[in-house]
């Protein structure tokens, strides 16, 4: 292992299994650039939003959008955890944001992958990890407030894990930032869940992030050798922080508040929470509850705060992809720009995720592959989990053993193939949803109280009234698909 210490550090990870890699040139390897972006619900301008996204929409336009794209686990860590080792949850412990901890961090490396960057690097891709990619913010294994350690969260997956922490000194400072410098913690919480300040796009870290992956990207075309890079930006998670020229991009008084403002008709309170994440930052104008609305004022500024920090980080993944054209391998590379999940923009009187319902669990989804079709619409319904078969199959390397999930490749150029099934999964708790192209069934078991919700679906995909009671032929009807995602006791 080679560590450089400095703002930016670097780390070499030698893979003890050298054997099994195959060489590879990329004249017989497509490269891959995999994008991941922290609380990203499907609010693109290609969505149909009022974001201003143009260098997601372009490359939205180059290759495919999946509008119903759901996530395993409505929390970062675990729906990460999940995604990365193509694995369904199979224990509490897997739905923690400290999935990847517990389950892979101290173990000696086996015959099993560990993740998808893992199996890339056996077979021949030299991977590079940037920024916040799995659940710690740097890749390094170490709580909010503690001292940054040099313990990796993912100890095969890369022959190089960097990030640049500028002014914050390590990766969780730089996560809960202010463009001062200070962060969340540092502040004991006693911070807004915004701000907007007149800095370049490098006075908050996904700048930062940017010119790193803009560099590695110009080092790794020159390489024989095919890549995998993987970049993680911060925003828009909270706090919603970005700099003014993003938050000049709108009008604030012009914005609409959430279509969907309020409670669901006969939605059990089992199935919501109280924004406690959004409550940690404890000098906002309001503080939510799901006894009443925010105003409809401080709803605004907050979604105009949200909104600016997604053409930010648009910014940034533009910054990327020039300098993948510029590289010359655009042509030749696999590009994925992932959501980890969605965000209650108060949906159902929610600010934050940690639902199962659509605005937690839906997220965004584009890819981009050589010879594909280009400017697809895609409706079908995919799973988080099935982005690692899919990579294996664009890029032509044999499955590990056991995956969960299942490759949606055809459906780049087949977007209408019969053969793929329309089902999502996705649990919480002592809890799973079952989503189909018409409803969403979801199971609760909450300390003993156990809840069925059923919700129908038109083009809104908005949870307006929990059908339940009323069709319980349909819930009988769905009830056998959504025990066959049962992968643990509830």
């Amino acid at each position: 292992m080679r560590t450089n210490y400095s703002l930016l550090y670097a780390c070499l990870v030698v893979l003890p299994f050298q054997g099994h890699a195959q060489k590879q040139t990329k004249e017989t390897k497509p490269n891959i650039l995999f994008i991941c972006v922290d609380d990203l619900r499907r609010e693109l301008g290609v969505y149909g939003s009022w974001v201003k996204t143009p260098n997601m929409d372009k490359l939205a336009s180059q290759g495919s959008v999946f509008f119903q794209h759901y996530v395993q686990v409505p929390t970062s860590g675990a729906s990460r955890a999940s995604m990365l080792t193509g694995h369904l949850p199979k224990a509490a412990s897997d739905l923690s944001n400290e999935a990847c901890r517990m389950r892979l961090s101290d173990k000696p490396e086996g015959e099993i992958p560990e993740t998808m960057f893992h199996h890339l690097r056996r077979n021949g891709y030299y991977t590079v990890g940037i920024g916040k990619v799995s659940h710690y913010a740097d890749g390094c294994l170490y709580g909010y407030e503690e001292p940054k350690t040099n313990k990796w969260e993912l100890p095969y997956s890369w022959d190089e894990m960097l990030f640049d922490a500028g002014k914050w000194g390590n990766g969780w400072n730089a996560f809960f930032g202010y463009a001062n410098g200070s962060n969340r913690q540092s502040r004991d919480k006693q911070v807004k869940p915004y701000e907007c300040a007149d800095v370049a796009d490098e006075g908050y870290p996904d700048g930062l992030t940017a010119n790193l992956a803009v560099k590695k990207l110009k080092e790794l075309a020159a390489k024989e050798e095919p890549f995998c890079l993987a970049v993680g930006f911060f925003k828009p998670h909270l706090p919603f922080t970005a700099p003014k020229k993003y938050w000049d991009w709108y009008d604030e008084s012009k914005l609409p508040i959430s279509p969907m403002p309020d409670v669901p008709e006969d939605c059990d309170p089992v199935a919501l929470h109280e924004s406690a994440e959004f409550k940690s930052y404890q000098a906002g104008d309001e503080m939510p509850s799901v006894a009443h609305r925010l105003s409809d004022d401080y709803a605004r500024k907050l979604r105009h705060a949200y909104f600016a920090c997604i053409s930010y980080v648009d910014a940034q993944v533009g910054k990327v992809l020039n300098a993948l054209e510029e590289s010359g391998e655009a042509d030749n590379t696999v590009i994925v720009l992932w959501g980890d999940h969605g965000w209650h923009l108060g949906d159902l009187r929610i600010w934050g995720k940690h639902t199962l319902f659509e605005p937690s669990l839906s997220s965004t989804l584009i890819v981009k592959a050589p010879d594909c079709k280009s400017g697809i619409k895609n409706r079908r319904i995919v799973n988080s989990v099935d982005i690692y078969p899919t990579l294996m199959e664009l890029c032509h390397v044999p499955l590990p053993p056991g995956l969960d999930g299942h490759s949606f490749a055809n459906l780049l150029n087949h977007p209408d193939d019969s053969t793929w099934t329309d089902v999502a999964y996705s649990y919480w708790g002592h809890s799973i949803s079952l989503r189909t192209p018409e409803y969403r069934l979801t199971y609760y078991n909450k300390e003993g109280k156990v809840v069925t919700e059923l919700y129908q679906y038109t083009e809104d995909r908005i949870e307006r009234k929990n059908m339940a009671k009323e069709h319980p032929e349909v819930v009988q009807k769905l009830l056998p698909l959504l025990e066959k995602g049962v992968t643990f006791p509830l």
